[in-house]
């Protein structure tokens, strides 16, 4: 989404206390990129995603796919991998400024995040909170 639009491709509705994380592969197995012309690709090239993702279950999951990931290594993992010398292996590759395009991402959690039942969630149940989630996208999406 290089483009600047706010079009969410895949939801995976999880409670909100838990983390994003444990949710990761359902969202990859949803996750559908659109072609100009035929079925949508269900591979995508590159995966850009924040601290939270940085797992060696997520990194392996993307390497055997062969997804080029782009996640920071958060400091804790980085001084454990240096503590461990030679045992702990080279750092992931990072390539800053594919990071960047993140920016997109955040923003489009931001726009959804102005709608205050979707940010407090008040809904009980996750079909009326994907419903919510579906009208604020209009609304984003009609109102660029």
């Amino acid at each position: 989404m290089a483009d600047g639009r706010c079009r969410p491709l895949a939801f995976v509705i999880t409670p909100g206390q838990s983390g994003d994380a444990p949710a990761f592969e359902q969202v990859m197995r949803r996750l559908r990129v659109p072609r100009r012309i035929g079925r949508p690709r269900v591979t995508p090239d590159v995966v850009l995603a924040d601290k939270a993702y940085s797992s060696r279950a997520i990194r392996l999951h993307l390497r055997q796919r062969k997804i080029r990931a782009v996640i920071p290594q958060p400091a804790d993992q980085a001084a454990n991998r240096k503590r461990r010398g030679r045992l702990g292996g080279r750092p992931p590759a990072f390539d800053r400024e594919t990071y960047k395009q993140r920016n997109t991402v955040e923003r489009c959690i931001n726009k959804l995040k102005q709608w205050r039942g979707l940010a407090t969630r008040y809904d009980k149940t996750a079909t009326i909170y994907l419903a919510g989630l579906h009208l604020a996208a209009i609304f984003i999406w009609s109102a660029r």
